[in-house]
């Protein structure tokens, strides 16, 4: 990236703005505006914040997937020079704006499949934040990637962190990708305690900020398990050359083994905002004001096998990761039902894998899906799973 000053500004689009990943990247933004300008916001559901957004950053567009808030956003922006569409359609086509020049795919969930795919198709830089959209069609995106000569930057600190330890290496002398995963709230939790597990305990991260989902997903191990899946098709790895490793410091944020035995790191402190401002900024790097990591600190730095008995999740990805088809879109689409139902209290956090296996058993395994196969396969999932909850409801 060229000096500060002959850089033309990169034009921003964050799909998914009102969310943790949105919000911290717009912390980026503000510390570097000389660097970046915001070009799109896009929302779900969230239209008051979005209108707030809009108002403070001033973007050229923005667009809310709930078509019903169309009219109060439009109105509320109606004296700014700012257009405002609504569906998810329109949040695939403005990803193909000329005025665009990094896609932040910010969006949680299967939702963000179709908008990623036409990022790809607009040859836009993106940095990926989603994990869903690989996890459920790696198969079909991956190709894409390559096929469009598209950069595809990782802002999931894990697979930041292989990314940047990858930097000028043969990804064949990989000998294996090491996740670390913090743990979580439970990592020492008995599974007769996680019996009575509360939401507002499951929600206590003690490392991390970040979304509802994601944050249940990390308490259970669902999110290192999805992340498992992710690093299969960002880095072309094996599923059975993938570990993972609990660190509890969530300072060393994912490694590379080689060949040779020689292994590399990427180390930080736990924020978001650093793998998005790489991503961002790649190849290059800015500075920040964001607190460094100080070994004085930290006297030392640990690490642990997790255990698969209790935290069945980890290990129901491992095994839709290595049977690929659809598994990954069951398993995906089930975690999504299971912890929409664990959040609104109808189920028990141990019943978070019972309802992904079940399911898993439930839907017909088809082995290499389409997109429309796999949309369909995640609308059978979510059915089946709600199912499946219903008949467990607390």
């Amino acid at each position: 990236m060229p000096s500060k000053t002959s850089f033309a500004p990169q034009k921003i689009c964050i799909l998914g703005s009102t969310g943790s990943i949105g919000m911290q990247a717009l912390q980026v933004i503000d510390e570097n505006p000389a660097f970046f300008r915001l070009e799109v916001l896009t929302a779900n559901d969230n239209a008051d914040l979005l209108i707030r957004q809009a108002l403070q950053y001033k973007p050229a567009t923005v667009v809310i997937a709930n078509e019903d808030h169309y009219k109060k956003i439009s109105d509320a922006l109606r004296q700014e020079d700012i257009k405002v569409f609504a569906g998810s359609k329109s949040i695939e086509q403005i990803v193909h704006s000329a005025g665009i020049d990094i896609v932040l795919v910010a969006i949680v969930g299967f939702a963000a499949m179709r908008p990623t795919i036409e990022a790809i198709y607009a040859r836009k830089r993106i940095a990926i934040a989603n994990k869903e959209s690989l996890v459920v069609a790696g198969h079909i995106i991956s190709p894409l990637v390559i096929k469009n000569r598209v950069e595809m930057i990782p802002v999931d600190s894990e697979h930041s962190a292989i990314f940047q330890s990858l930097s000028g290496e043969n990804p064949e002398r990989i000998k294996k990708l090491i996740l670390t995963a913090s743990g979580g709230p439970f990592r020492h939790t008995s599974i007769e305690h996680l019996q009575n597990i509360q939401v507002k305990d499951a929600l206590q991260h003690p490392n991390w900020t970040m979304g509802d989902k994601i944050t249940i997903d990390s308490a259970s191990m669902m999110n290192k398990g999805l992340e498992v899946i992710e690093a299969k098709w960002l880095f072309g790895v094996d599923i059975d050359r993938i570990e993972v490793v609990i660190h509890p410091e969530s300072i060393i944020h994912s490694l590379v083994h080689f060949v040779d035995g020689s292994i590399k790191a990427q180390l930080s402190n736990p924020d978001m905002r650093y793998p998005i401002q790489y991503a961002f900024t790649y190849p290059d790097r800015l500075p920040n004001n964001i607190q460094h990591f100080d070994f004085q600190q930290y006297k030392k730095l640990s690490f642990e096998k997790p255990d698969v008995q209790i935290f069945r999740n980890l290990a129901l990805a491992f095994e839709a990761g290595k049977r690929g088809g659809n598994a990954p879109c069951i398993l995906n689409a089930a975690n999504e039902a299971a912890v929409e139902a664990f959040l609104s209290q109808k189920i028990k956090f141990l019943d978070l894998p019972k309802v992904v296996e079940k399911t898993m058993e439930k839907i017909t395994f088809d082995k290499n899906p389409d997109l429309t196969a796999l949309e369909e396969c995640h609308r059978e999932s979510i059915r089946k799973a709600n199912e499946i909850i219903n008949k467990l409801k607390v």
